[in-house]
């Protein structure tokens, strides 16, 4: 066999359980609520190879979808960080995708709202408002695509990854107009990385988690009842999601304690959880490798607890 030959092979093998993005799907295809009608475009920034890295001001919330040839009935949906101002669609977003679609896990990844007082009322609730009709719309049509209604989780990444929690430890309580209550809001997993993690209203206060958590709650006018209603680890079960952490110990953006306080609640409470927490790492370090140590195998450990988990 030629080496030619053995190259085009193994190129081939590592294609096999992957397809292309083929799909892009509208939450709300009959309008969306909450919608303050404005001339606000939504933003879109590029790198110098025409991949869309970022999103801001969205306004029409989409799910796009990765489908591998071969899926194994799970299936996610990401939630990209950007601290509730813009959404890394590329690393935080596609990139993810691209490596559960690999391994035949269909990958959906979601452009959710983002708080903004001239673009939406409400503005605290639609980005959770958001994640919970994408979980309606994967389990109510999870045999389009061959998936288990069962086997759906949520992966978030930084505010994304907050986003996450809140939708993991909400599941019963469906924010927005009308909400349809026949269709199970729970996620069957979660996988947090670097998440915003707040255990109580008094988080809010701290800096930098003040400033991120103005734009969502509304600054000095949030209601005691609101920040309450974000501080996750409070709303804590025994039938809250089984979950991954990963993080790492020099984040500058957001503190371990927080994760390491809600692990602790999962553990109280007998829910399978595990937390990762590197040495280094930083804040963002998403699936890039950029020769910062170990930590950049972190998805090895993503992996294995998929497996474990009988989910892969």
């Amino acid at each position: 066999m030629t080496i030619r030959l053995w190259t085009l092979i193994c190129a081939l093998l590592a294609l096999e359980g992957l397809q292309a993005q083929t799909d892009s799907i509208l939450l709300y295809p009959g309008g969306v609520p909450g919608a303050i009608p404005n001339r606000i475009p939504e933003k879109h920034k590029f790198n110098k190879g025409g991949i869309l890295v970022s999103v801001s001001d969205v306004q029409i919330p989409v799910l796009y979808s990765y489908l591998p040839n071969k899926p194994n009935g799970t299936s996610v949906i990401i939630c990209p960080g950007g601290g509730y101002v813009s959404l890394g669609m590329e690393y935080e977003g596609q990139a993810v995708a691209r490596w559960f679609t690999e391994r035949g896990i269909t990958a959906f990844v979601l452009k959710s709202r983002l708080p903004k007082d001239e673009l939406m009322t409400h503005k605290a609730i639609r980005p959770l408002q958001d994640v919970q009709q994408a979980i309606r719309l994967v389990r109510t049509q999870a045999s389009k695509w061959k998936l288990d209604a069962a086997r759906i989780g949520l992966v978030g990444f930084s505010a994304g990854g907050h986003l996450a929690v809140t939708a993991g430890t909400h599941y019963d309580y469906p924010v927005g107009e009308n909400p349809d209550t026949t269709v199970s809001l729970r996620p069957d997993f979660m996988i947090l990385v670097y998440p915003g993690m707040y255990p109580s209203p008094n988080y809010f206060r701290l800096p930098p988690v003040k400033n991120l958590f103005d734009r969502v709650l509304g600054g000095n006018n949030a209601s005691d009842s609101l920040k309450h209603f974000f501080s996750n680890l409070l709303y804590v079960t025994h039938d809250t999601p089984p979950t991954l952490m990963v993080l790492a110990a020099d984040d500058y953006i957001l503190r371990p304690e927080g994760c390491i306080d809600f692990f602790l609640a999962l553990q109280k409470n007998g829910v399978p959880s595990e937390l990762h927490i590197y040495e280094k790492g930083g804040h963002g370090f998403a699936l890039k490798k950029q020769n910062h140590g170990h930590v950049e195998q972190w998805d090895r450990e993503m992996e294995g607890w998929l497996r474990d988990r009988k989910l892969l």
